[in-house]
């Protein structure tokens, strides 16, 4: 049997305001938000995604309603929340909770989802529960609330790239000739909870010479590193629930000139971008302003991949950095910078720095040295 828990009355709290900005400019009736980045930043707090759905409906106006699975009670009380919840439990299954909490809300015509984040057996549930309403996939208009970071956000960023960057030069000081990437990546991955960093922003990426030319590669258990090889690490931890994400390209033991040259192409292409940013200037047109000076490079052939992408309670968020992408850069917004090139088999050399729009310009929040450096 479903159980419902009602919450005092409130005014229409504060922390839905953009929500409903954002609903407004959609032309939406409600939002189903499921636990990921935009439900923490609403809440607060972080819920994993497993087989049992949690789901909060926002109306565009009045109170909320949630599904929640009984054995989340507590867990969901913490949030402080304003509306109706619907627990339910395994042996009853979650579609009564789903209708009860549709009916709690004013009759939707449009609702958005989170296209990234729902999924199929959660929207089938609201289909049963809501089945006059259109179900559109609002993503981005949903995760606009995220766009423009506050001076808390961007305090924990700091956090955590300072404290990821530690990891890093630990690591770097301790890598040796004939080393496999694997137990490099055990180091730096050892490295990182040391640095006091929570999670692990993504599973990093510690990739040598050929390996290194793949953009999302896995670290070997078989390969050691030679004398010449590049060092590809694309790593980051955790603070607060946001993430860094930082690549930096090292050498082991000696670089050859040609491969100097080609570094050098990928951090005058990194140094362009972080001088470009301002505010106005579009998100294509910094990825132009990236992308030419390796287009004008003698290795145009390696470009595989747009300039960058925002960052935040999601490693990859709005805006992305890519021709075509219209957005004007805005006070707040965070992304990457992170020009890479690469020759298939043979070398793979990106650099990536995470960037905050001022009033008046851009400010790397990393600060890890980006001249070329030889270890081991």
């Amino acid at each position: 049997m479903t159980t419902s828990m009602t919450a005092p009355e409130t005014d229409s709290p504060p922390r839905y305001a953009v929500l409903r900005e954002a609903m407004v400019a959609a032309g939406l009736d409600a939002v189903a938000l499921v636990p990921g980045a935009n439900f923490m930043r609403i809440f607060g707090r972080a819920f994993h995604q497993n087989e049992r759905p949690l789901v909060v409906l926002v109306p565009l106006e009045g109170r909320p309603a949630a599904v929640v699975p009984a054995l989340e009670e507590a867990s969901f009380a913490s949030l402080g929340f304003e509306g109706e919840v619907f627990l339910w439990r395994d042996e009853e299954g979650y579609q009564a909770a789903f209708t009860a909490a549709a009916h709690a809300i004013p009759a939707p015509n449009r609702i958005g989802v989170e296209g990234q984040r729902m999924r199929v057996f959660e929207q089938f549930a609201l289909h049963r529960a809501l089945p006059a309403a259109a179900c559109l996939d609002a993503q981005s208009a949903i995760s606009r609330i995220r766009l423009l970071k506050t001076a808390e956000d961007i305090g924990h960023l700091r956090e955590a790239i300072r404290r990821s960057e530690a990891a890093l030069e630990e690591t770097l000081g301790a890598v040796r000739l004939g080393m496999t990437e694997a137990e490099i990546e055990r180091i730096l991955v050892r490295n990182l909870f040391d640095a006091g960093v929570q999670e692990l922003s993504f599973a990093p990426i510690v990739a040598a010479a050929g390996n290194a030319a793949e953009p999302h590669a896995v670290a070997r258990q078989d390969y050691p590193l030679a004398a010449g090889d590049a060092l590809l690490f694309d790593f980051g931890g955790t603070w607060q629930g946001y993430r860094a994400d930082i690549t930096r390209t090292v050498f082991a033991g000696e670089v050859s000139d040609a491969d100097r040259a080609f570094y050098e192409s990928v951090r005058a292409a990194n140094a362009a971008g972080r001088a470009a940013v301002r505010p106005g200037l579009t998100c294509g047109a910094l990825d132009d302003v990236v992308l030419r000076v390796l287009e004008a490079s003698p290795h145009a052939g390696g470009i595989i991949h747009k300039t960058g992408h925002g960052l935040g309670l999601d490693v990859h968020e709005d805006p992305y950095i890519q021709r075509g992408n219209d957005t004007a850069l805005e006070p707040g917004m965070v992304f990457t910078i992170e020009p890479g090139l690469y020759r298939s088999g043979r070398i793979g050399v990106r650099i990536e720095d995470n960037m905050v729009v001022t009033e008046t310009g851009g400010e790397s929040l990393t600060s890890f040295p980006r001249s070329l450096r030889i270890v081991g």
